[in-house]
Order: C-alpha cells, then structure tokens, then sequence
C-alpha cells in the first residue's frame, strides 16, 4: 500500500428501503462517506447488498439512484479500484452496473492478500451447510431460465412486486437482524472457525449481517460491517489492522 492510503469497505446499504424519501436521505448520507473516504482510500470494497433490489433488463434498469451511481463513476475514473459484491438483495447485477459505473464485480467469496495480510471477504449469505432453504431459493434466482422468463414481465410490474417482497421479508425479520444469537449460532461466525481450521487468515470481512461486530477467533480478526440503516458503520485497513468505525457520529 502507497503511504497514508487506506482500504475502505462497507456493505448493506440496502437503497430503496423504506421510502423513496428515506432512501435518498440514506443514500446522500452514503455518498457523503465516499466523498470523505476518497481522498485517501487505495481500494474500496462494496460487499453487498448496496440496493434492496435490482435488475437490469436489457435496455432499462431501476430508476432513481443517480447520486450514488454518479460517485461510484468519478471515484472509478479517478483511478481508484471499487469493488461490487453482489448479494442476496441485488443478485441481478449484469452488466450495467460495472460497465457504467466502472466498478470490479464480484458473484463469489474472494481471499486476497493486501500488505502482507490475508483477507478472506464475501457478503456472507448463503455460506455454509446451514440455511438449505435459502440456498434452494438462490438456486431459483441465479437459473438463467428463470432469469429470462422473470425479464420477459413488465418493468412496472416486476420491480414493484420484488420491492413489495424485499420490504415484507425485511419487516419480518428485522427484530432477529439486530439480535446477536451468540458466537455458537451465529452462522458466519461459525462458518469462519470452519474455514480457519483449513487455512487461515488475518482478516475475515462480511456483510448481510446487520450487526456492526469485531470478534477475534484465535489470532483472527471476524468483522460484521453492519449496515447503514440504523448502524452507518464501515471498516478501514491502515496497512496493519482494520477497525470498525461509524460514520457522522
């Protein structure tokens, strides 16, 4: 890493949720954070979940947005590396996305080494052997069949009965989202000591859990970025450590 830059990652912005009007208060606050973070940062990692939903049909894709989008394309055309992880709210990214925001896209868990250290980051649905019925439903979601016909609908139609969706499964587990279970029934937590007893790695990075947590799991570091709906919390790597830090206290 290049003197006094830093790695910057955040996840769960989930623009879109509640309201419009919400949304775009979030979402103004969110390009304030980039705005502050760019000046400094060497490499910025999006791990998921920035949009309740999207999808992109071949000659549209959902409307509003345009602040966001527009810092995403001037901190890419200044140079600095953003990277997109999809996850479970906006699994239909293509190609829109990256070719006009310039961002790097990332469908899987990735493992990375950035000044010596090893990262291991992913937006963390799905991991392990745990919560089959969600994994049968990602299955549904990324068939190309099921793609192409969920497309064939109507923008109208099929966007707003995917936010209806979105905001109902999320009114429904809201409470569970801000409640730490403990380190034994937390999944990803469980999933890293998993894969730490095959390989290890000094930073472990999720998103999808709305719970901002820093945890050691023996000389790991485990860190949930939380989310930006209650939270506005992120992470920052100064070349040897990451810490959990808030935004606009």
């Amino acid at each position: 890493m290049k003197n006094n830059k830093k790695i910057y990652f955040a996840s769960d912005v989930h623009l879109g949720l509640p309201t419009p009007e919400a949304s775009l208060e979030r979402e103004k606050k969110f390009v304030r954070w980039l705005d502050k973070i760019k000046g400094n940062a060497e490499e910025i990692y999006l791990l998921g979940d920035i949009f309740d939903f999207w999808h992109e049909y071949k000659h549209v894709v959902p409307r509003g947005y345009t602040r966001f989008l527009g810092k995403l394309a001037e901190i890419t055309d200044s140079g600095i590396p953003v990277h997109y992880f999809t996850g479970n709210h906006d699994i239909w990214v293509y190609d829109y996305l990256p070719n006009e925001s310039g961002v790097i896209l990332h469908r899987k868990p990735i493992t990375k080494e950035i000044n010596g250290k090893k990262f291991y980051l992913a937006h963390g649905d799905g991991l392990g052997p745990w919560d089959k019925g969600f994994k049968f439903m990602k299955a549904g979601f990324t068939n190309p069949i099921l793609q192409w016909f969920f497309a064939r609908l109507h923008p109208n139609f099929a966007v707003s009965f995917a936010n209806f969706l979105s905001r109902k499964k999320r009114y429904a587990e809201e409470e569970e989202q801000l409640i730490f279970k403990g380190e034994d029934k937390e999944w990803l937590i469980m999933y890293s000591k998993m894969l730490l007893e095959k390989e290890y790695f000094d930073f472990m990075i999720y998103g999808h859990r709305h719970i901002p947590l820093e945890l050691m799991i023996g000389k790991s570091k485990y860190i949930n970025l939380g989310d930006w709906i209650y939270n506005f919390t992120y992470a920052e790597f100064d070349g040897e450590n990451v810490n959990l830090l808030k935004f606009e206290e």
